[in-house]
């Protein structure tokens, strides 16, 4: 039977190209998927909730890399080679994960030309994101940059519809993400919310409005 067409971009399509072999788990918040080090032999990917990703250096800072939400694959660093794990991924709100083991992914991969092309696609969309997150962190003001990321943890700028209330990510995570102190991260917060970008009870809710501070020079 003829495949039907579906964006290149849909992650859903893709995990539903790879067949049998995967599994899902639930995962609280604050859980730990996998941790620096650990051996790399499974793709991962976002069912439901957001992980967090990140890095501690020797010294002992940490990092956050990433916020992952639904339709977000990770882990695949394994299919390159990857024998340990580069980054922690935490479920920062109660999550359902796909696990994909390597070898599933890679058969899926060598045999499937379609899934191959569009997997690579993503991972290259990705990548444009990646390269965005390191201009925003080089030339951008720590406003613009906080700005930015309640936005995308939003899903502002993505496919699909914005989400209304976003699960609340604590400012010290947020601190780490910008690249800025916590005392920073909650004057520009009290900012955005006086001037109606925001609203926090209990969940974030974030208005395109914040948008003006991403665009206004």
């Amino acid at each position: 039977m003829k495949r039907k067409a579906k964006s290149a971009l849909d992650p859903k399509a893709l995990l539903a190209m790879v067949g049998a072999g995967r599994t899902t788990g639930d995962w609280r918040k604050n859980q730990t998927i996998f941790s620096q080090g650990d051996r790399a032999d499974v793709v991962f990917f976002v069912e439901r909730g957001k992980v967090k990703l990140t890095v501690l250096s020797r010294p002992g800072k940490q990092a956050v890399i990433g916020i992952l939400g639904p339709g977000s694959f990770f882990g695949e660093g394994c299919l390159a080679g990857q024998p340990l794990r580069m980054a922690t991924a935490i479920a920062i709100t109660d999550s359902a994960i796909i696990s994909l083991p390597k070898q599933t992914m890679i058969r899926a991969l060598h045999e499937d030309t379609e899934f191959a092309e569009r997997f690579t696609t993503y991972l290259l969309s990705r990548n444009i994101r990646i390269e965005e997150d390191l201009v925003d962190q080089l030339f951008n003001s720590s406003e613009k940059r906080l700005a930015r990321i309640l936005l995308l943890l939003a899903n502002f700028g993505k496919e699909g519809r914005p989400e209304p209330v976003v699960p609340k990510v604590s400012q010290e995570t947020l601190a780490e993400m910008v690249g800025t102190t916590r005392s920073r991260v909650s004057f520009f917060m009290n900012k955005f919310r006086k001037l109606g970008f925001i609203e926090y009870d209990g969940g974030l809710e974030v208005h395109s409005s914040l948008l003006h501070v991403v665009l206004h020079d």
